[in-house]
């Protein structure tokens, strides 16, 4: 299997989440061993996506360097990982990744548009060779070998709408499409007001997010009956791909957040649990026919 990017630019202008103003996105092709480059156009500044770049996992994933620094980074490098591109320079001309409806569909339609390139080099994958966990306050997040990549995410909220929700997702790009890029973010009525009032969640609304009060949610309706859970995954896998690169292997979690996940990828590295690995053939590792 060959490194990927994509064919050609693509744009979109949307809201960021925090602040509420506009911000404009473009994902640009780049060539083979480049990596993830995020470009700040009104700094000047780039930030490749590397763990030691995440300087804030409160709310979401952010990354940052010398001073400057992109937010939410998390549904659209879900999006990104889930085609299996390598080499792409992300630019913003604010601090924030716009937050479309709260899923990271808008940016599955996105890289389609643009369509993927194959390049002339391997792409590599990170194979988990051993055992890593991250536990706190009962809370965990594991990564172990698996053949497969598999997201095995479970909740419990004390909430009548969520309750205790489990999802194993057995990860193919179709799958990811279907099952997980549509599953949006969601909050509390109580602590949007709070973050509002702390100059915070700005831009959030019930046309991008799931809100939630002490009996139900104000939405509409769910596009899943799980879509918490369904959406943590999608998290999940954002911040995996701050390793790098596609990861063979299992991850497993229970009520983890983006702080336990980045916490995960650091003790990944420190105990070197992992090998890098790449094919010359398709057919030399099945699962390489999970990113079609």
């Amino acid at each position: 299997m060959k490194q990927r990017t994509i064919k050609k630019p693509v744009e979109v202008v949307g809201i960021g989440l925090h602040k509420g103003v506009p911000v404009r996105l473009r994902l640009e092709p780049l060539g083979e061993d480049s990596g993830i480059v995020f470009y700040r156009s009104d700094k000047g500044v780039s930030i490749p996506l590397k763990p030691e770049n995440v300087i804030d996992t409160k709310m979401a994933t952010v990354i940052g360097k010398d001073g400057v620094l992109v937010s939410t980074i998390e549904h659209l490098m879900s999006a990104v990982y889930s085609f299996g591109i390598d080499n792409l320079r992300i630019v913003l001309d604010n601090d924030e990744v716009p937050i479309m409806d709260g899923s990271a569909i808008s940016f599955v339609m996105m890289i389609k548009e643009a369509g993927i390139e194959e390049l002339s080099k391997n792409k590599k994958f990170i194979k988990i060779t051993k055992e890593v966990s991250i536990e706190k306050d009962g809370k965990f997040a594991k990564l172990s070998p698996s053949k497969k990549i598999i997201f095995d995410f479970e909740i419990n909220f004390d909430h009548p709408v969520i309750g205790r929700e489990k999802y194993i997702f057995n990860f193919n790009t179709q799958n990811y499409i279907e099952e997980i890029s549509k599953a949006r973010t969601f909050g509390f009525l109580k602590e949007v007001q709070y973050l509002r009032s702390i100059g915070l969640a700005l831009g959030g609304s019930l046309e991008n997010a799931i809100v939630l009060d002490d009996k139900g949610i104000l939405n509409d309706s769910l596009r899943f009956p799980d879509e918490f859970v369904r959406h943590k995954i999608l998290d999940a896998i954002g911040d995996m791909s701050l390793l790098g690169a596609n990861f063979i292997g299992k991850y497993e979690a229970f009520a983890s957040g983006h702080h336990l996940n980045h916490l995960l990828t650091l003790e990944l590295v420190k105990q070197n649990a992992f090998e890098v690995v790449e094919f010359s053939k398709d057919e030399e590792l099945s699962i390489v026919k999970a990113f079609g």
